[in-house]
């Protein structure tokens, strides 16, 4: 298949997008947040006289206005804004109206609020200790989903358990057991867009939204839920996003701005956050440590696996119980091991909340037990290339949860030696002190975090002139999948790309539904949706060719942008054809084609209590090697190479997963080495900007960034494909850390990786190379 450019590039680079953060409406009110200045503490007394007395300004809303609202994707944990007392430092407790937004900022700095303090819980670990101070004490009465299982009067927000085998005899068994504990900061998302919602009341009673979000339908559905309001009255709209990495996933701000627009009559009200309310108000990525246990054979078999997961959430739940739930039954990743035991555990803490993040806790995993094998690989004398491919998945044997692997889920062993032969494994390295050089790998395996019985559909319809429109509901953030589904139809028609327009801004009023772009699954949902919904409309325009040739349909073929009788001359335009075919008297035979399709695996399932199941619809396997530099007197790191191999089935379009794959790999080797969201010990964010938060920046990676895609199909993705987005980023935070050993034999646990951390760990462990 022949790459196109982007569809959605030139309105990009010309300016001409538009965003949440461009639109105004007549009569708009602008929204600023008022928000807590204690990590814990009952909320005696909001005063707004000062703030209502300024110009400009029409309202000041409190949280105890609203309380009668609650909301949350799998535990309604949260009210729009804090009403009886606040859970973490940053929480909104009221909000400012006004007619300007400079008006609504400076009036929220007038409200004064009246605090009792109660102690806090920042450390999760401290969370779950006896008379912890409790984030959510009527926790036992919140509605949640059956799956989601919180311990009452208690900070743990879920518990999930996976059992395979019997991990704990057989540890006590094996020939060699190595263990180890793992950290993991919490990040922010940094997204270039930060979070922007308009949302006004019409006068027949729907409510209207514009919002910077991933998912429209799961607004749409979580908006019913907490208003008690049917579907039909809501109306979601989502122009471009300015990225989204699982950040804009579910429901967050839209829920306040549409109650904000109800207390005054239904005006348009915009709430657009500033970076630093960004760092605050919007979620952030899950903090996680994990212990975690290996056993192996002598020759260097894995025969056990046992981790245990603390999952930080902050003070509301959103999506990180299931991040957490995930990080559980990804298990022991792309490895083959018979005996698993997996603990993990979500715990409410006094800080800003996490939610979903590129990778959704397998990221997470794949940190903890790529370091944990590379250590056993080491322990045991055993090559890590070669441990890895006597441990790996292949056909026929079965994930953590059961799963069991089949050809279609593609060629890991291959991507892991080509990932290896191109980094140089195994080859010279030039070192000198102080600047060692070591090479490292890691495998790759992740399907999407999705219920089973998620799904997509799509619609397609004709013009007069033989061109089409498509419709599907997976939001464009970044990753093109909108440009793919263009390509699949043209494909599919035989005809040039720039006659298939795909809808880029969402309605969930007018748009194909998908449950939500989350889980690198919108091509592999949505792709195989549009393909349906064009078999349907072939299906049509071979019924009403068969009728104009007078031929059975069996003998109609479509391609090149005709319809024609097979092995014959008789050969019509699509467009004489898919608007009803007008005969010389002007009858018509047919009527106008619109294809229909939706897409579901109908083999997914439910975990059961022992955390066994099948919960991937789909898998992609790949490996990752990097070389990296390591300055032992400065702490620094430089990756100097990196590789990424996977299996996509097949690649519909190379560029745009070239750009997945080396995007990816610049934010995982920013998160590896760089990136933290740091707290003082009352929960208060000490970078809550892009000047103390560091991200890479384009000094800090160069361009040998290598990606070698491998194409053996999987029968149920849209013409043998899989999705990357997410695989890109999963192993190179352990490449870079195994890189790291193979350089100087120091061993890291703790991300992000920088240079003080660094540093420290030489001196502990390896002080000689200090000496100068």
């Amino acid at each position: 298949m022949t790459d196109i450019e982007r569809v959605d590039a030139l309105d990009k680079v010309t300016g001409r997008a538009l965003y949440v953060y461009d639109l105004k409406f007549p009569g708009m009110l602008y929204a600023a947040l008022v928000k807590s200045t204690v990590p814990h503490g009952i909320i005696k007394k909001v005063d707004p006289s000062r703030a209502l007395a300024r110009e400009g300004v029409e309202a000041v809303i409190t949280g105890s206005q609203l309380s009668h609202v609650r909301a949350g994707i799998y535990i309604q944990d949260r009210t729009p804004m804090a009403a009886e007392k606040v859970r973490y430092l940053g929480e909104p407790v009221a909000a400012v109206l006004a007619r300007d937004l400079r008006s609504a900022r400076e009036a929220a700095e007038m409200v004064e609020v009246d605090y009792h303090e109660l102690s806090a819980v920042v450390d999760p670990r401290e969370a779950l200790r006896e008379g912890a101070p409790l984030v959510h004490e009527k926790l036992q009465e919140y509605h949640r989903y059956q799956e989601i299982k919180p311990l009452p009067n208690s900070n743990v927000a879920n518990v999930f358990r996976l059992r395979k085998g019997d991990a704990q005899s057989i540890l006590q068994r094996s020939d060699l057991v190595v263990e180890d504990t793992y950290t993991e900061a919490m990040i922010s998302h940094a997204y270039m867009e930060p979070m922007s919602v308009i949302a006004w009341w019409n006068p027949d009673g729907t409510l209207e939204l514009w919002t910077s979000a991933q998912s429209p339908f799961a607004v749409r559905n979580l908006l019913s839920k907490a208003l008690e309001l049917s579907e039909s009255r809501i109306v979601v709209h989502v122009p471009y996003v300015g990225g989204g990495f699982g950040g804009k996933a579910g429901l967050h701000l839209e829920l306040l701005v549409a109650l904000l627009s109800k207390a005054v009559g239904g005006r348009p009200v915009k709430l657009t956050l500033s970076r630093e309310d960004n760092f605050y108000v919007a979620p952030s990525k899950v903090g996680v440590s994990a212990e975690g246990k290996v056993g192996l054979s002598k020759e260097g078999k894995i025969l056990a696996l046992m981790v245990n997961y603390l999952v930080d959430a902050g003070a509301y739940a959103d999506y990180a119980v299931n991040v957490g739930k995930t990080m559980g039954y990804i298990g022991a990743g792309p490895y083959d091991v018979p005996n698993v035991w997996i603990d993990s555990t979500t715990v409410y803490t006094n800080k800003p909340f996490a939610t979903a993040f590129r990778g959704f806790g397998i990221l997470e995993a794949h940190w903890v037990v790529e370091r944990l094998l590379e250590t056993a690989s080491r322990k045991l004398g055993v090559d890590p290339v070669q441990f890895r491919l006597m441990n790996r998945l292949r056909p026929g044997s079965t994930t953590s949860t059961g799963q069991r692997i089949t050809e279609g889920s593609g060629d890991l062993a291959k991507c892991l030696q080509v990932a290896a032969d191109m980094v140089g494994w195994g080859s010279r390295k030039s070192s000198s002190h102080p600047t060692y050089v070591g090479r490292g790998v890691a495998l790759a395996m992740k399907g999407p975090s999705v219920p089973p019985y998620n799904s997509a559909q799509a619609y397609l319809k004709f013009n007069e002139d033989g061109t089409l429109d498509v419709s599907v509901g997976t939001t464009e953030i970044g990753q093109g999948t909108m440009t793919s589904i263009v390509q699949l139809v043209a494909e599919e028609f035989g005809i040039q790309p720039n006659k298939v327009r795909v809808d880029l801004v969402k309605d969930t009023s007018r748009s194909a539904y998908t449950w939500q772009t989350v889980g690198s699954r919108s091509l592999f949902y949505d792709g195989n949706a549009v393909l349906a919904a064009v078999d349907d409309a072939k299906s049509q325009i071979r019924r009403i060719a068969s009728k104009v040739f007078n031929v059975e349909e069996e003998e109609i073929s479509i391609g090149g942008g005709k319809v024609f009788v097979k092995g014959g001359s008789r050969a019509l335009d699509l467009k004489d054809v898919v608007m009803g075919y007008v005969t010389a008297n002007g009858n018509v035979i047919g009527s106008p084609v619109v294809g229909r399709g939706s897409f579901v695996v109908p083999d997914l399932t439910y975990l059961d209590s022992q955390g066994q199941g099948n919960p991937f619809p789909v898998i992609t396997f790949g490996a990752q090697s990097v070389e990296v530099e390591v300055d032992v007197l400065t702490g620094v790191v430089k990756v100097n190479k990196y590789v990424g191999v996977f299996d996509l089935g097949r690649v519909v379009n190379r560029g745009l997963a070239m750009d997945q794959l080396v995007g990816g790999a610049v934010m995982a080797i920013s998160l590896a080495l760089n990136e933290s969201i740091k707290f003082d010990e009352g929960g208060a964010i000490l970078n809550p900007n892009l000047v103390d938060y560091k991200v890479a920046e384009i000094g800090d990676v160069n361009d040998n960034l290598i990606g070698v895609f491998l194409e053996n199909p999987d029968p149920k993705g849209p013409r043998g494909a899989r999705g990357i987005g997410e695989n890109a980023l999963l192993g190179i935070p352990a490449a870079i850390g195994n890189a790291i050993y193979d350089a100087i034999g120091v061993s890291v646990r703790d991300l992000p990786i920088t240079p003080e951390r660094l540093w420290r760990e030489i001196r502990a462990q390896r002080p000689e190379l200090l000496e100068v």
